[in-house]
């Protein structure tokens, strides 16, 4: 997670008044598209996934590349079409003759609503960990904002095939720009709720868009176990801060009781941390004086993981082993709280049990909210390799350099 000044952002924002509507409209569990760029109505929302409604360019792409802020069609939660906004960048020059490789880059937790879609942020390129690299390597980048950020909320929170379905989906818009080219070459890199919606990328890429090779999956703590998740690594200040938004987007999406789990008291404090966006150390730290009186009052039950249907949720949404041709990079800092080292090792192990070929990156004192960013050049290297052909290595049967925390 780059630095960046979101508070600025959204300040900046709030003063239009699709933002106040937007924030008024939390109460009621809707929200509305940020401006007309991100709205499809009709006929809209005719037409294959993956292709384009809309595009506009961007400003100040690093590395003399064209940015796109795109409007796609994709699939929603119960097979119907709906439209996902996000950003694309392409290289500079003319696309080579087998047209460009593709990494989708699915972004950590930025919020639930539709303001706090990542191709609203004033920084949007520094959030992309590893952008600069690709783009100097000749990869086009697939940025999307996932379902209900920038569109219609609110947005389905760590629902696995809702990310993947729109990671994939923005890599077949990227085939519709000039200068990409029709090659059909992925590879898909995720940090945290990205993590985890790269993990759901490899799970249903074959079934889901036959024409397109997923050359291989890298995550950098990516959120495995959502069970674990909210029994456990959520008891932090920053845990409670994602139990949040997870029971808010939740109680929306899937119609889950959420006064079954949470006292009346606390309900307010979750409406307010659901309106709040992710961008930067200092969003967090604000999110932090937001959530203080969840530290009095928030939950009704010992353990929400342990109560229907929100551990039925967590079970589903919870990824299970790639097939094992697909390669596996992972990427974890040693002094994680969120998603503890131990909870990433298991995913590795059951990956490697289930014949996969996987690298495992140890991040040295590095904890959840910088492990993207510090692990960058070793995943822009392993995915290169793995679009030029170069067998993928693995950790699998070694012996683990860091010790659990």
């Amino acid at each position: 997670m780059k630095l960046a000044f979101r508070s600025f952002a959204i300040a900046t924002r709030c003063l239009t008044a699709l933002a106040c509507v937007a924030a008024l409209a939390l109460s009621a569990g809707i929200a509305n598209a940020q401006t007309p760029f991100y709205q499809a109505y009709g006929n809209d929302l005719v037409g294959p996934p993956g292709t384009l409604i809309r595009s506009e360019p961007m400003m100040f792409a690093p590395a003399g590349a064209q940015a796109y802020r795109v409007l796609y069609r994709s699939t929603g939660l119960h097979g119907e079409p709906v439209a996902v906004s996000g950003v694309i960048i392409v290289p500079p020059g003319p696309a080579p003759a087998g047209g460009r490789p593709i990494v989708a880059w699915a972004h950590p937790t930025t919020g639930v609503v539709p303001h706090c879609a990542p191709s609203l942020a004033i920084f949007v390129f520094q959030q992309m960990a590893g952008l600069r690299q690709l783009i100097e390597q000749g990869v086009v980048v697939a940025a999307t904002d996932y379902p209900g950020l920038g569109t219609p909320g609110p947005h389905p929170y760590l629902v696995g095939d809702s990310e993947a379905r729109s990671v994939i989906d923005s890599v077949r818009a990227a085939r519709e720009l000039p200068g990409v080219g029709s090659g059909n070459m992925f590879a898909v890199w995720g940090h945290s709720q990205g993590g985890q919606a790269s993990l759901y990328t490899g799970l249903i890429a074959k079934s889901y868009a036959p024409e397109l090779r997923l050359v291989g999956v890298a995550a950098a703590a990516p959120a495995t176990s959502l069970v674990t998740l909210m029994g456990d690594d959520f008891k932090t200040s920053g845990g409670k801060n994602l139990t949040a938004m997870t029971l808010w987007s939740w109680s929306r999406v899937f119609g889950a009781p959420i006064d079954k789990v949470v006292v009346p008291e606390a309900i307010p404090t979750v409406d307010r941390l659901a309106g709040e966006c992710i961008e930067s150390i200092f969003d967090i730290v604000a999110r932090r004086r937001t959530e203080k009186p969840l530290e009095e009052q928030f939950l009704s039950v010992p353990n929400i993981a342990n109560v229907e249907p929100w551990r039925s949720l967590a079970t589903r949404n919870s990824p299970g082993a790639l097939p094992s041709q697909i390669p596996l990079f992972l990427a974890q800092g040693t002094t994680d709280d969120l998603v503890r080292p131990e909870v990433t090792r298991a995913y590795m192990q059951r990956q490697c049990k289930a014949g996969g070929r996987v690298t495992m990156i140890w991040v040295p004192g590095v904890g959840h909210g910088l492990v993207a960013r510090d692990s960058a050049d070793a995943a822009v290297a392993w995915m290169m390799d793995r679009f030029s052909g170069r067998p993928a290595p693995s950790d699998c049967g070694r012996q683990s350099q860091a010790s659990a925390q």
